[in-house]
């Protein structure tokens, strides 16, 4: 209990010591007003204390808001000027032995990808880790090309 009194009396000085000169500046302030020759009143201004300089606070950067669903609805397209420019397509293999595939079939390329064949179609190959090349078609789309078979699969990705 003892320690904690004078680290309490020195903690409520030093709290006290703004408002106390604000306080005092007031009444300084006051009492110019109230003098009614003007040079004595311009010499009692002149010689009210100045407020310590405090250093200039940092300008924090504004918080950058979410963009407003509502306002980018319909710019999903609009690419921005310093936007990294888009992959037209990737080239990878599928891993081990490739049956075919089906409605719905997951394929596994060696990049750690995977594509699920979105167009209903089927077909049976015997291939053995075929090149498989993933590209852009219009509307959002993508297909794969494999290796070997000489038409594309419509594709979205999974993984």
């Amino acid at each position: 209990m003892p320690r904690v009194l004078p680290l309490a009396i020195t903690l409520a000085a030093l709290l006290s010591g703004p408002a106390a000169q604000a306080q005092s500046l007031a009444g300084d302030v006051k009492a110019c007003r109230q003098l009614t020759d003007s040079a004595r009143r311009l010499a009692c201004y002149d010689a009210l204390p100045l407020p310590a300089e405090q250093p200039a606070k940092a300008v924090a950067p504004a918080p950058v808001a979410p963009a407003d669903p509502v306002t980018k609805f319909g710019q999903e397209s609009v690419k921005l000027p310093d936007a990294p420019p888009e992959l037209k397509q990737i080239e990878s293999r599928i891993r081990g032995r490739f049956a075919g595939w089906g409605a719905n079939t997951r394929i596994e390329l060696e990049n750690g990808q995977s594509w699920r064949v979105a167009d209903g179609s089927s077909a049976i190959y015997d291939l053995d880790n075929p090149k498989a090349i993933v590209h852009r078609g219009m509307m959002g789309a993508f297909f794969l090309e494999i290796e070997g078979i000489g038409f594309q699969i419509k594709v979205t990705r999974v993984r």
